[in-house]
């Protein structure tokens, strides 16, 4: 990509980001609708502006959503994320059960070998958190119990999806598997959650007072960025998500007395890369798979329907499934729906391995882009419009919709 066209990407994303996003609220519907669509005009699917698969563009995205997550969980108590732990750990993996088995049991009665069925059944398993969260936020429910047992139950999913990732992976190189190594695999990819908010909780207030002792210009928001990015680059070292890692270093820091201060300084440059993410998910929405008319795709677009169906069915379920009272369970569920990169990578790697053809390919693809949409559309009819969170009196990047950028 020379400098011309990643600067025509760039304005395209901006533009249609905030062109759309505002529309969407104008309509009533959260931002990241119009985000969503507005990346689908601009995308592989119309104008051609953005590509989805640019290794550039691709890592702009990934920066974005890591900054989102660090924002989230910088804005999340983690006491209250303990509280409804249980509750989060029962619609995971609830919601990962019934997907993968829905998924598996559509590949076998469609005549599938059992691992491309165990692929299909793969994909549907992990929700991609980011849609969610943005959703909430731009209602003002990022705070209601039902919006932490959503965001704990991610995570947890997240880990699971990665430890599926990893396994079915390997199966598909034809690497045997031991039970030593699943275990090995389970301890490293739940133990680095732990660690890295025990280790960062001891770790972040002494960074914080030697940043405050040598007196860096703007030394705080820079330590708290490579915080964030460190611990989602060791996510990644270990196998684990990177949204993983700066959620938790969010978490970490939150537990410091300058919580606000981070928010306040790590907002203005999320302003900049969040927006790329959500634009991209939706540039990479190919409506030639959503063809009906087309007899090729038409096989797909009917296989991607029923994969949707029962991506959303599995994880409403697992919404039912969360123990408590006074829960809007209903959210919950709806929370749990969007898919994302997760997804992809596992239709990639049966794409590469030669597992699953370009139409399966498709077919997780249309039910990625159906979960994406039918997300923001199911919470803003579930729950009422809130007051965006306010961060210091400023509206926050995740929390605010853009028609509140003139009160900033």
């Amino acid at each position: 990509m020379n400098i011309g066209t990643f600067l025509m990407a760039l304005i395209a994303i901006f533009v249609s980001a905030k062109l759309f996003g505002e529309l969407a609220e104008r309509l009533g519907q959260p931002a990241v609708l119009g985000e969503l669509i507005g990346g689908a005009l601009v995308g592989v699917s119309g104008l051609r502006l953005v590509n989805p698969h640019d290794p550039t563009i691709y890592l702009l995205a990934q920066l974005g959503v890591i900054l989102l997550l660090f924002l989230i969980g910088l804005d999340t108590e983690l006491g209250k994320l303990l509280n409804v732990g249980g509750a989060a750990v029962v619609v995971a993996v609830i919601g990962v059960a019934a997907t993968f088995a829905g998924g598996f049991a559509l590949g076998h009665f469609l005549g599938f070998p059992d691992l491309v069925a165990v692929f299909l059944g793969a994909s549907l398993t992990a929700t991609s958190v980011g849609i969610s969260a943005r959703v909430l936020s731009d209602l003002g429910h990022l705070h209601d119990r039902e919006a932490q047992i959503i965001l704990g139950a991610a995570v947890v999913d997240d880990i699971i999806g990665i430890i599926l990732l990893t396994l079915i992976g390997r199966i598909a190189e034809g690497a045997d598997l031991t039970p030593l190594a699943v275990a090995r695999l389970v301890i490293i990819a739940f133990g680095f959650v732990v660690l890295a908010i025990a280790v960062g909780s001891w770790l972040a207030p002494l960074l914080i007072r030697a940043i405050e002792r040598i007196h860096v210009a703007r030394g705080l928001f820079f330590a708290s960025l490579v915080f964030a990015l460190t611990l989602a680059w060791i996510a990644h070292l270990v196998g684990s998500a990177i949204i993983i890692g700066s959620f938790a270093a969010g978490l970490v820091l939150a537990l410091t007395d300058k919580r606000r201060e981070i928010e306040r300084e790590a907002h203005d440059i999320a302003h900049f890369f969040v927006p790329i993410f959500f634009v991209v998910v939706g540039a990479a929405i190919d409506v030639r798979t959503l063809n009906p008319l087309n007899a090729g795709s038409r096989k797909f677009l009917i296989i991607g329907i029923g994969l949707a169906a029962i991506a959303i069915v599995g994880k409403m379920l697992a919404g039912f499934a969360a123990p408590g009272r006074g829960l809007r369970r209903s959210v919950i569920g709806a929370g749990m729906i969007p898919r994302g990169e997760v997804s992809l990578i596992f239709a990639q790697i049966g794409l590469t391995s030669g597992l699953l053809t370009e139409g399966l390919y498709s077919a997780v693809a249309v039910m990625v882009v159906l979960t994406a949409l039918a997300t923001p559309l199911l919470l803003r009819a579930l729950l009422p419009q809130s007051v965006p969170t306010e961060v210091h009196g400023q509206s926050d990047l995740v929390m605010d919709a853009p028609m509140d950028d003139e009160a900033t």
